[in-house]
């Protein structure tokens, strides 16, 4: 399956729309709050001052955000105009119209839910050394019900989707939205996308993680996120033995074979397919022109589905990828130039 529908998106993105508050942090924070670099979790209650203090003590950005709307981001950038579409749940405020605002500047077809009571979810992006850590306070993004998708508006973009992505962390809002799409795509032969996303939700969400991967016919992840997945599945620690037992996974559709992509920062990235495990090289990029990796790995699944959707070979989307995650590295935040010119 692929090229671009003619009427109505093409790629529908699921996910957790959150306004980021990016700011450079001295390592005293990160060691203030107990957060660690390149690592991703939900706020606790000793993390909420934590947003405040960034407002009030530090120069921040604020950065459309989420990491499914990154990558459908990114994807669009890469993509004819009109796509891509995009549902969450926001609240009622400026946080909200300011992502709606940006997520329309860059050509994504929002479909957000919106709640009265509850305001716009944000995370928090403590940058230091070009590294980030990532604080997600989900708020209104937590409310995401999955009779939103009952909706005129959100019918016509799943059923007119041949191509749908969600990161893992939806796992923690909303399994029977996810599995609504997911069984949705598995019947009518379509192409689903899931990323593992963090390793708490490897350790943590097993149950919701085990119930929506048969119908991940391309899963994303990271070596961390591997390695959580493997030590949780007495899997060992090799990457590619653990991308080819997830490869070899049971699937709810039997119209293709799982695709496991691991991205390991500049170390090569790994794809297991088919009972077998390819390797590509990242480019490298002089250190100095690194800013910093947050969005990386968005960026890296919005680039991979832009030339997916394209019916393109595995290498020219592996290619694609890894173009994005570079353009994003030496730009603050998940941001990118108006041009694409990726050729």
């Amino acid at each position: 399956m692929a090229g671009f529908s003619k009427d109505g998106i093409t790629l529908l993105g699921m996910g957790n729309p959150l306004l980021d508050i990016s700011a450079e942090v001295p390592e005293a924070l990160l060691e203030e709050y107990g957060v660690s670099l390149n690592n991703a979790i939900l706020a606790e209650e000793k993390h909420l001052p934590l947003y405040r203090k960034l407002v009030e003590e530090y120069k921040v950005e604020y950065i459309a955000g989420g990491a499914t709307q990154n990558s459908i981001r990114v994807a669009q950038w890469m993509s004819p105009a009109g796509s891509t579409g995009y549902l969450g749940a926001v609240g009622k405020d400026d946080f909200g119209r300011q992502l709606e605002e940006c997520a329309a500047a860059d050509g994504v077809q929002v479909n957000y839910m919106h709640d009265d009571a509850t305001p716009t979810g944000t995370c928090a992006v403590l940058v230091h050394g070009g590294e980030r850590s990532l604080v997600a306070n989900l708020a209104a993004a937590n409310n995401f019900k999955p009779d939103h998708l009952e909706t005129p508006a959100a019918k016509a973009m799943i059923e007119s989707a041949q191509f749908y992505y969600v990161a893992g962390f939806f796992l923690t809002v909303s399994v029977d939205a996810l599995l609504s799409v997911a069984t949705h795509a598995a019947a009518r032969g379509k192409v689903f996308a899931l990323n593992l996303s963090a390793p708490f939700l490897v350790d943590f969400f097993g149950d919701a993680l085990a119930a929506a991967l048969p119908y991940a016919d391309y899963l994303f992840g990271n070596e961390s996120e591997a390695a959580a997945y493997g030590a949780k599945h007495g899997l060992g620690s090799d990457v590619a033995t653990i991308a080819l037992a997830i490869a070899a996974g049971p699937k709810a559709s039997g119209t293709r074979a799982r695709t496991v992509v691991i991205t390991q920062g500049c170390d090569s990235t790994l794809v297991a397919q088919n009972g077998t495990v390819q390797s590509f090289a990242v480019p490298p990029l002089d250190k100095a022109a690194l800013v910093d990796t947050n969005g990386a790995g968005d960026a890296f699944v919005g680039g991979f589905l832009a030339q997916l959707m394209r019916g393109a070979p595995l290498a020219r989307c592996v290619e694609a990828g890894h173009w994005a995650a570079r353009q994003i590295i030496q730009r603050s935040g998940c941001t990118f130039p108006p041009a694409c010119d990726f050729e």
